[in-house]
């Protein structure tokens, strides 16, 4: 692993996979983003259950999106699944008029199981709609983690949304978002900011890295 700036550097098969603070992955040699499991909509979907959420979380979410695309330049943007949370809401017009914004990016969504919204509202996106996993060079990409990975693919994937407990002096402590690598398989963070954490619990010669607001570091190897 190598070490630049804010973000930490792994590669399969000689092709470099930046980890970013920003809970994205860019791959350099095929100017690509990997966004996973953005969840955008939710709290419209909670207030239609009664549950009073702010729908300004999500406009940091897209915020956060913007400036990765401004700053990477990407030619492709992957979003691995659950992009928008469940049913319609009026959130998805705004989501799909924000994406319409950077028409030089190919925008491709591999489906999730929140993803389940009608034929009709993916064909009118701007975005190539995956049903099965997708193979990019050396690397296998889907919403859910692969239980079999063909050889030499490495799985990238979300659908966890993988945290981890960082213990302090005294009982002080605290969850943080985290990528997490065990052999063929990387799990990305959320990256939407109302998803919670599902705290990982490391194997054998798996890794993890820690997402902190300045950089991402490599917490157990």
């Amino acid at each position: 692993m190598k070490q630049e700036l804010n973000q930490a550097i792994i590669e399969h098969k000689g092709m470099e996979l930046w980890l970013l603070k920003e809970k994205a992955i860019w791959i350099p040699e095929l100017r690509t983003l990997l966004v996973s499991d953005v969840h955008f909509g939710k709290a419209a979907h909670f207030r239609k259950s009664g549950i009073p959420i702010p729908e300004p979380i999500h406009q940091e979410d897209l915020e956060g999106l913007e400036r990765l695309f401004l700053y990477y330049d990407p030619s492709d943007v992957y979003f691995l699944g659950d992009l928008f949370h469940s049913d319609w809401n009026g959130q998805w017009d705004i989501l799909m008029t924000f994406l319409n914004q950077f028409d030089q990016i190919s925008f491709h969504l591999v489906q999730g199981n929140h993803d389940v919204l009608s034929p009709n509202f993916y064909k009118n996106s701007p975005m190539k709609i995956h049903q099965q996993p997708v193979f990019l060079s050396n690397l296998m990409l889907s919403h859910e983690p692969i239980e079999i990975v063909p050889d030499g693919f490495l799985n990238l994937c979300g659908h966890i949304h993988p945290g981890v407990r960082l213990k302090g002096l005294g009982r002080q402590s605290v969850k943080i978002s985290c990528f997490y690598l065990e052999k063929n398989r990387m799990i990305l963070p959320a990256f939407g900011n109302f998803t919670g954490l599902a705290l990982i619990k490391p194997r054998s010669q798996s890794k993890i890295y820690g997402i902190t607001t300045e950089k991402v570091i490599l917490i157990q190897s």
